[in-house]
């Protein structure tokens, strides 16, 4: 796999089924290495170890709901209190971020309604505020520290 804008970590993989498979820490298992998931597993590793996010407030492949449909965020962290702090939205290295891309997790942000929003595809990293009672979207320079890893 590509190496990344993200620092390096020891990551469990194997093959079965013709496949190679990552470790997910956050699920407790084994799931399919995709180029999107090599992202999201260093994005995890990221905000565990080096931001010091709380591993139990970090959620991978939230299911939601907009409107009708349902939709899959690729990560969710939440508050002490349940609440959403932040969605992430990981892309493979190879795909470039778009309008589209944050239009996707604005869609998802719509239902979430976290302050915090970042986008990324392991080279590039967009992280944005959101202004709910304002309606505005600010960019943010780095990746917000979380409220409980400051205690």
């Amino acid at each position: 796999m590509q190496q990344l804008n993200l620092p390096a970590y020891e990551y469990r993989l194997k093959r079965a089924a013709g496949k190679v498979w990552i470790f997910d820490g956050i699920r407790k298992k084994f799931v399919v290495l995709t180029p999107e998931e090599w992202v999201r597993q260093h994005l995890v590793n990221y905000l565990v170890k080096h931001l010091k996010y709380p591993k139990g407030l970090i959620k991978v492949e939230t299911g939601l709901r907009f409107n009708t449909l349902s939709k899959r965020s690729d990560i969710t962290v939440v508050n002490q209190d349940g609440s959403n702090f932040m969605v992430v939205e990981c892309k493979s290295p190879n795909q470039q971020i778009t309008q589209a891309t944050a239009m996707q997790v604005a869609v998802y942000n719509a239902s979430l309604k976290a302050p915090y929003v970042l986008i990324s595809n392991g080279m590039q990293h967009f992280c944005f505020a959101v202004n709910f009672a304002t309606k505005k979207v600010y960019p943010v320079e780095g990746i917000p520290a979380h409220p409980a890893a400051m205690r």
